[in-house]
């Protein structure tokens, strides 16, 4: 401030504004400020004043806040969407955007952080499952979406044989299990059923929150005799070569969209063609995947094995996940609704759970006397199976 004071004092007097500017370290615009505020204002026009801005155009109003605050304490339940679109009712073009709304209710602390839950089961080591002939592992993953020119979305489903690398499908379609599992039946009745299915975690092949990882696909799969082989959580690596196949696809169709979601089928159709009738690999010694794989073709639909578990005691899955022992209910996972697992007493007062030979784990139990008697005659030791 005392500087402030001698540059204007000074400057008053007549020395030249540039050579105090000069001397005193700071820029003619600045100079300029303080001896016209010195002018104007005398020595108080040398205090700060605060950037503020004097006007915030794109604030939300108070009395919208205070409507926003309102509706969301008299309705805690309610998103920022439902609020916004009650306050459009009131306030009409002026109501604010559900980002607006959203962050309103942050600030005002009426936002409750959700608990991420933490997967139940995952995979810590890389998969190790060689594939010496057709049909022993075959690779399913959902390619990397993008729009035709006519916007409509475009994410393959796409499946090959680990061991002769043909492409048994390049699909368009959504990631719902119903039509997901449409597709697998095709192909399980044209080239049959592999030992093997390698995913990685992602929907619908994987639930990590289900024990085993068992989604309603991969319980289906399991039901049919088919070991699932995961990769690891966020390691593409794991499937590799699945992956470079991604790459060009991309390549051949991706880089230039077609019109339509129709006409980019097409072109896969052609490029899953060329791939496995005409390209050469090397790592097949020159040969296409067509000239390696040999399909078994199945005439009937694929039906789930018998469990063969007859030392064991049957329950059925209901459509919540549940099932019953004795008078008691216990819930297990809704990707198993309708199908049938094994229970193996253990002790007293837990029971091992077993689906096709997959551990399910412990469940804990209240044993009633009539189950635990007819668990414990059936009881026999059963390893865990990997």
């Amino acid at each position: 401030m005392s500087q402030k004071i001698e540059f204007v004092e000074r400057a008053a007097k007549g020395e030249p504004i540039a050579a105090l500017c000069r001397e005193f370290g700071i820029s003619r615009t600045t100079g300029h400020k303080w001896t016209k505020r010195y002018a104007d204002k005398g020595y108080d026009g040398l205090d700060e004043e605060s950037r503020r801005p004097k006007s915030a155009p794109l604030a939300t109003a108070e009395d919208i806040v205070v409507a926003i605050l309102e509706l969301r304490r008299a309705h805690p339940t309610w998103g920022p969407e439902k609020l916004a679109i009650v306050l459009r009712r009131r306030f009409k073009e002026q109501t604010p955007s559900k980002r607006t709304v959203a962050r309103i209710l942050r600030r005002a602390q009426l936002v409750r952080k959700r608990r991420k839950r933490r997967p139940l089961n995952i995979v810590e080591r890389a998969p190790q499952q060689p594939a010496d002939a057709p049909n022993e592992v075959w690779t399913v993953d959902f390619k990397g979406w993008w729009r035709a020119r006519n916007h409509e979305l475009c994410q393959p489903l796409t499946v090959r044989d680990a061991f002769s690398r043909f492409v048994f499908a390049v699909v368009l379609c959504s990631t719902t299990t119903v039509e997901v599992r449409k597709i697998f039946e095709q192909l399980f009745r044209k080239h049959g059923v592999p030992s093997a299915i390698q995913c990685d975690n992602g929907i619908p092949f994987v639930s990590v929150q289900s024990p085993a990882g068992l989604s309603v696909l991969s319980a289906w799969w399991v039901s049919l005799g088919i070991r699932i082989v995961r990769s690891r959580l966020s390691c593409p690596q794991d499937n590799g070569a699945h992956e470079r196949m991604h790459r060009d696809i991309a390549e051949a169709t991706q880089h230039t969209p077609a019109a339509t979601a129709e006409q980019q089928q097409r072109l896969l159709d052609k490029w899953r063609q060329e791939f496995n009738h005409v390209r050469p690999h090397q790592a097949l010694g020159g040969k296409t995947p067509a000239e390696v794989y040999t399909s078994i073709p199945v005439c009937a639909p694929p039906r789930a094995q018998e469990m063969c578990l007859a030392e064991h005691r049957e329950v059925r899955i209901n459509r919540s996940g549940c099932f019953k022992l004795g008078k008691e209910t216990y819930f297990l996972t809704t990707s198993l609704a309708g199908f049938m697992i094994a229970l193996e007493l253990v002790d007293a007062f837990h029971v091992r759970t077993w689906f096709h030979g997959l551990d399910l784990g412990l469940i804990e139990i209240e044993p009633a006397l009539d189950d635990t008697v007819y668990l414990r005659a059936n009881k026999r030791v059963h390893g865990k199976v990997a």
